[in-house]
């Protein structure tokens, strides 16, 4: 078996270069995974700007809505 010594810097332009391929290779599943990260991110700040704000009826959401609950 080979023994590989590779430095940092190495490791690092390794990795750029196998995630440009993975990245043009698959832009599909790349852009679904990104899209799910953005998603994601967004449910945690209102979440937390939720969290903050003073709470309200069910009631009163369905009259915004324009139905009846």
């Amino acid at each position: 078996m080979t023994e590989l010594n590779l430095d940092e810097d190495k490791i690092k332009q390794i990795f750029k270069i196998a995630l440009t391929e993975v990245i043009q290779e698959q832009k599909e599943v790349f852009s679904d995974l990104l899209a799910e990260i953005i998603e994601d991110i967004a449910l945690e700040k209102a979440i937390k700007e939720g969290e903050n704000t003073e709470l309200v009826s069910r009631e009163a959401i369905f009259k915004i809505l324009g139905n009846k609950g």
